[in-house]
Order: C-alpha cells, then sequence, then structure tokens
C-alpha cells in the first residue's frame, strides 16, 4: 500500500518503512507526527482518489531528527555596472520514517527491525577495538649506521675534490720554474744587467720665466 500526501506545500509518494525529507516540522526528535491530508491511496490495483482528499485516511510517522537541503546558490548582476553579489542557502529540513498507512479500515505497517542483530555488531566491534588494543603497532627505528657511512663517502670525495686543484697548481708552478732557471744558466752575464737599477726620471720644470709677461720699461 502507498499514499500520496501533502505537506508544506509539497507532495510526497509514501509507503510504510520509507524515510523522506519534508518541509520543517514543530516537533522534536522521537516524536509521532500524523499527515492528515492524503490525497491518494493505492492498493495493488485499487486506487482511491480524493476530492481534494480522501476520507478517513490518514498517514503516522516518526521524527527523526533536523537536516538542511542542498546548497542553492543565488547570483545577482546588472549590466554595464559592477554590481555582482554571490549568495548561498539551505533550506532547514526535518527527517520522517512512514510507520503506518490507514485507509478505508485497511492498514500497512512497517516492519520493525530485529533487535538479534545488535548485539553481535556490538560484540563484533568489542572484539575487533580489544584487538586492536592489545597488539600495539611496532614503533620505527632509523639506521643511524646508514647516515655514517654516507657523511664519510661525502666528506671523503670533498678532500679529494679540493686536494686535486692544489696538486695541479703545484705541477704547473714547478713546470714554469724548470725554463727560468734554464735561461739563467745559459745567460750569465745578463744577470748584472737585469740587476741594475733604472734611472729615475725627473720631470722638467715648467717655463715660467717664458710665459711670464714682460715688465714695462720705465723712461727716466
Amino acid at each position: 500500500m502507498y499514499a500520496v500526501v501533502t505537506t508544506g506545500g509539497k507532495q510526497y509518494r509514501v509507503e510504510a518503512g520509507t524515510e523522506l525529507s519534508v518541509e520543517r516540522l514543530a516537533a522534536d526528535a522521537g516524536s509521532s507526527v500524523t499527515f492528515d491530508r492524503v490525497l491518494l491511496v493505492g492498493d495493488g490495483d485499487t486506487v482511491t482518489v480524493g476530492t481534494p482528499t480522501v476520507d478517513g485516511a490518514s498517514v503516522s510517522g516518526t521524527v527523526l531528527g533536523e537536516t538542511r537541503g542542498p546548497k542553492l546558490v543565488i547570483f545577482k548582476f546588472k549590466q554595464k555596472v559592477k554590481y555582482r553579489r554571490t549568495t548561498g542557502h539551505r533550506q532547514h529540513m526535518t527527517r520522517v520514517r512512514i510507520d503506518e498507512i490507514s485507509a478505508a479500515g485497511k492498514t500497512s505497517k512497517a516492519e520493525r527491525p530485529t533487535k538479534t542483530a545488535a548485539p553481535k555488531a556490538e560484540a563484533s566491534k568489542a572484539t575487533d577495538t580489544a584487538e586492536a588494543i592489545e597488539a600495539p603497532k611496532p614503533r620505527r627505528t632509523r639506521s643511524t649506521t646508514a647516515k655514517t657511512t654516507t657523511a664519510k663517502t661525502t666528506t671523503a670525495k670533498t678532500t679529494t675534490a679540493k686536494a686535486a686543484p692544489t696538486t695541479k697548481r703545484t705541477t704547473a708552478r714547478k713546470a714554469a720554474a724548470k725554463p727560468e732557471a734554464s735561461a739563467a744558466d745559459a745567460t750569465p752575464d745578463a744577470a748584472p744587467e737585469a740587476d741594475a737599477p733604472k734611472p729615475k726620471r725627473t720631470r722638467k720644470p715648467a717655463a715660467s720665466n717664458a710665459t711670464a709677461t714682460p715688465e714695462p720699461e720705465t723712461e727716466e
């Protein structure tokens, strides 16, 4: 059996045991609610349509709690003007579970969940938590030997890299010093000339007398 009810200006097709979100109701969670405005009732092949409601038909349910609808984006703008406004909205809803549909002396009730399955689930959860508590995870240990070996290799590389340029420089200096020594041995007479000091350059005095203006002669 199914029915079509109206609440909050909207129509909903409901069956016993279904859950749906309707417009916000003034009821607390766990309380029962009854929908009197039933527009249609269907039972197999027979369908009863109300004018506008079905006489004697009602749908009862239980309030599960409050919820919110999907987010709606409201965007406003004006042409040729820097006017842009963006806002959001989520409608307040109430979650309801349908328990019973009654019409024309017939009732359709929802099947209540069995209570035997709950203890098993709780027992399985308790065992899982106990195992998780009893078996702690092993701590990770960092390997210091690998770091020390890598540090040693890096220091060795840096020392070899630093030593290579110094050896090249010393060999170049030795090679440059050998030709100079051979040239000095081949020309012994040229050494005193090279050691003699060069004469110092002296600046000539400025020709101040030549450029000075002659004194005027005075007649006696």
